[in-house]
């Protein structure tokens, strides 16, 4: 993906704010030259997705594409349990990262160990689901869902873990990424082009917008200011471009975290 971006777009620095499972699809954050640098400011927003949860079935992936490890029975599972279980799994939660996670353990990736197969202890990690939408599905024992979580929450998990809380097992399939924060409509790659680059600000437009003199910022001075909240702040020029991204740096200072333009602009 990150070459095909060089190539649509000219570009050598090329980022992306946070992967997506080799199997999903939808929405996914890219940054191109400078702004791949404000990639981690997009990383902490929330995820929305849509999937199917398919129930009796459990995986190696949590997912369709792994093996099947255990068969249950779920005929008399209807949608008013699913809900109840669901709700269970709403608010903030402890979840256990997947093996097939980038999550890193001991300096290696949880799926490099998985495909080596070795499976490792995991602690148990908060993440809040904001929203888990339970609807019928296309075929019985399948239900669509959607769900607005945290950053860092596994939806495969949460698949997993509402098989168990039916007390069976369950797996996800048709995982699709609808929002990211803000951002709630993408272009496919075969069709992206420069008309569909946002401006540098419109990935920042989530935090606090301050303006500050062009020239100290450029340069990267720490600055004394009465900004509101703890920030990070985006700061502009007078003109709503970004200059740079700053943080607060004792009592009444700030310094920068990111500069995005040039001295010489």
């Amino acid at each position: 993906m990150v070459g095909r971006c060089r190539r649509i777009f000219g570009q050598k620095r090329v980022g992306h704010g946070g992967t997506l499972d080799p199997d999903a699809t939808g929405i996914l954050l890219v940054g191109l030259g400078r702004a791949t640098r404000l990639l981690r400011f997009l990383a902490p927003l929330p995820k929305s997705y849509v999937a199917e949860v398919v129930l009796g079935t459990a995986t190696t992936t949590l997912d369709d594409s792994g093996e099947v490890t255990a068969t249950y029975d779920m005929a008399g599972v209807g949608l008013d349990d699913v809900r109840r279980a669901a709700s269970g799994l709403t608010g903030d939660i402890l979840q256990i990262p997947p093996m097939v996670s980038a999550v890193s353990i001991g300096g290696r990736r949880l799926h490099d160990l998985a495909r080596a197969g070795i499976e490792v202890e995991r602690e148990a990690r908060p993440v809040t689901v904001h929203r888990f939408g339970v609807e019928p599905g296309s075929e019985p024992g399948v239900y669509r869902i959607e769900v607005d979580c945290s950053s860092g929450t596994y939806v495969r998990t949460l698949a997993a873990d509402l098989g168990e809380a039916l007390g069976g097992g369950a797996h996800l399939r048709r995982l699709r990424r609808t929002a990211v924060g803000p951002f709630a409509r993408g272009v496919s790659l075969e069709q992206a082009g420069p008309d569909d680059v946002l401006p540098m600000a419109a990935a920042v437009a989530h935090l606090p917008a301050v303006t500050a003199d062009a020239d100290a910022v450029r340069v990267g001075k720490v600055l004394d200011v009465d900004w509101p909240g703890d920030g990070p702040w985006a700061v502009l020029d007078e003109g709503g471009a970004l200059l740079a991204v700053y943080e607060r740096y004792g009592d009444g200072r700030a310094k920068p975290a990111v500069v995005v333009a040039p001295a010489n602009w």
